[in-house]
């Protein structure tokens, strides 16, 4: 199974594509989509979802995983990332590709253990599930590639749950 993981954002779209099989996992390619914040909103919108496609069409992932929005107190960022979100999630739709959401939280304990880890701690556990080198920069595809594992270990459990006949 190739999971396609996205961390949405309106600068910065954090993208890891990896192929889970059995308990393996291969890093397919880790990237971010940048938007330069003096490109006016629109545009900026329209590079998202033209490289969201783009990186769909290329590496064809069987599922998309993307983190639910974190609302912080800025106002005007929560709108611009739930904007970016929206681009995202259409884009892939647009593909045929399905989608899971899961909360920073879910992604956290599914990739450390720990549902209160920090960001450190989740980029070393990335780094090792992976066989990397280095921490994959920038932190942005870090976060998306934690989250096709956090979808590889759902999938796996989800799977398990229906073949043992638990609902």
């Amino acid at each position: 199974m190739v999971i396609l993981g996205v961390d949405p954002g309106y600068a910065i779209v954090g993208i890891g594509v990896v192929e889970y099989i059995g308990n393996k996992f291969r890093p397919i390619t880790y990237t971010a989509i940048t938007t330069p914040a003096k490109m006016n909103t629109v545009e900026r919108l329209k590079k998202i979802y033209d490289g969201m496609t783009e990186i769909i069409h290329k590496y064809k992932p069987d599922a998309m995983a993307v983190e639910e929005l974190f609302f912080n107190s800025n106002q005007k960022t929560a709108i611009n990332v739930a904007q970016a979100r929206g681009v995202i999630l259409v884009a892939a739709a647009n593909c045929g590709l399905p989608i899971s959401e899961y909360t920073p939280l879910q992604v956290k304990q599914s990739v450390t253990g720990y549902g209160r880890a920090d960001k450190t701690q989740v980029q070393e556990m990335v780094k090792l599930l992976l066989h990397l080198n280095v921490i994959p920069q920038p932190d942005d595809a870090a976060d998306g590639l934690a989250l096709a594992i956090c979808h590889a270990h759902s999938n796996k459990m989800n799977k398990l749950l229906n073949i043992n006949g638990v609902k």
